[in-house]
């Protein structure tokens, strides 16, 4: 695919400058989900087998090139050596890290302070580039989540120095790869949330890279509005549906098929338990909003998944959040589940509805590869180069 991984690599005796993603949420001083430290974990395992010396970048919230206290890196060591069982030492300057102590060469990993702290980073300061790359001897990238970011850590110092991508880096572009550059056809993709103004960019690659594509949540009441159907109150961009009609078009002459829903579930309020009822997609009472994608929906998008051999989904179908607004949603994921389980088909998700979506239907742990990326991964859906991507096979 063009980009070395840990296996290309030389590492023995050799300083790894590793650029993980470990902006992790904490509550009352603590790390509250360990999920992306939990992920780093085996690159950082085969750079220490390999006889490397791992010195972690990383940032933490947005300090916008100043020093903020409340969000240096050291909250999160505790984390970060339970999950690697090795010692971790903080690295509080780039001077410490260029004259490290005998101290810090004695920890099995090094940690540099919160790299945002430089206004270099977010520059891509072309000097300051090349001091962080004076810190190692090869680059590894596994922060594919912050690939999408042209900063001096993720796209300048690959620049510098012999650079690959790691474990992490790797299972994300090798799944997508698998789901949208080379893939198993016929491909379904899901699309749902809020609003077509914030997905254009996402529904035009699509239409010209996959066989169908659901369209669910809000999104779909802009299309069935496109279509001359009443919405009535529902979350609907009205002044999108113009674009909506061409997207609709551009899909028919690329031979893409879209799947609206037939069928929709209405409330008068919204809330958890509000009364509901199922109607035909083109009979929305003018003082209901649509919810959910109804019964017949779901079969139809069910059917589109036992034809399809490959699945990338952004989105939920409803407003998932809430009960029973959630049942389109939970059921697609469950049988797209069911399907990858028994090897039917290769199903690749990403985007935080998304993620907070299957793990609510039970269905996350089932699909092939569930991307945490949020922003890289939908701009790598868009057809975007990401920067950080590129840098490793310049």
């Amino acid at each position: 695919m063009g980009w070395n991984t840990l296996d290309d690599m030389d590492l023995d005796g050799k300083r790894v400058l590793t650029r993980v993603d470990i902006n992790v949420p904490v509550e009352d001083g603590r790390v509250s989900d360990t999920t992306r430290i939990d992920r780093i974990v085996p690159t950082i395992n085969d750079i220490l087998a390999k006889g490397g010396k791992p010195m972690l970048i990383a940032h933490f919230g947005r300090p916008k090139g100043k020093v903020v206290l409340d969000m240096s890196l050291r909250v999160v060591l505790p984390a970060l050596e339970a999950a690697l069982g090795k010692s971790v030492r903080l690295i509080e300057t780039l001077d410490g890290a260029e004259n490290l102590t005998d101290e810090a060469r004695a920890a099995d990993v090094l940690l540099l302070e919160n790299i945002r702290f430089y206004p270099g980073e977010e520059a891509n300061d072309p000097e300051f580039a090349k001091r962080l790359a004076g810190l190692g001897d090869v680059y590894c990238n596994d922060a594919f989540s912050a690939a999408h970011r042209a900063h001096a850590s993720t796209e300048g110092v690959a620049h510098h120095l012999p650079s690959c991508a790691g474990r992490l880096m790797q299972a994300e572009l090798e799944a997508l790869e698998a789901a949208l550059g080379t893939p198993k056809r016929p491909v379904l993709a899901v699309v749902g949330g809020a609003k077509v103004s914030t997905k254009l960019d996402l529904l035009g690659n699509l239409v010209e890279k996959v066989n169908a594509l659901v369209i669910g949540g809000g999104m779909a009441n802009t299309f069935l509005a496109a279509q001359g159907l009443g919405v009535g109150k529902s979350l609907c961009e009205h002044d999108m549906t113009g674009t909506a009609r061409e997207i609709m078009t551009k899909a028919g002459a690329a031979g893409c098929e879209i799947i609206l829903p037939a069928d929709v579930v209405v409330a008068r309020e919204f809330k958890a338990g509000a009364a509901h009822e199922v109607l035909p997609a083109h009979a929305c009472p003018e003082d209901a909003m649509i919810l959910d994608a109804g019964p017949a929906s779901v079969a139809r998008v069910n059917a589109a998944l036992d034809a399809a051999n490959t699945l990338i989904w952004n989105g939920p179908l409803g407003a998932f959040e809430i009960d029973p607004f959630d049942a389109a949603t939970n059921a697609a994921a469950t049988h797209a589940a069911q399907l990858s389980r028994e090897g039917k088909l290769i199903s690749v998700a990403g985007g935080g509805d998304t993620v907070a979506a299957l793990n609510q239907a039970g269905a996350a742990e089932d699909f092939t590869y569930i991307s945490t990326a949020g922003g890289a991964f939908l701009e790598w859906m868009e057809g975007k180069p990401l920067p950080g991507v590129a840098a490793l096979s310049a």
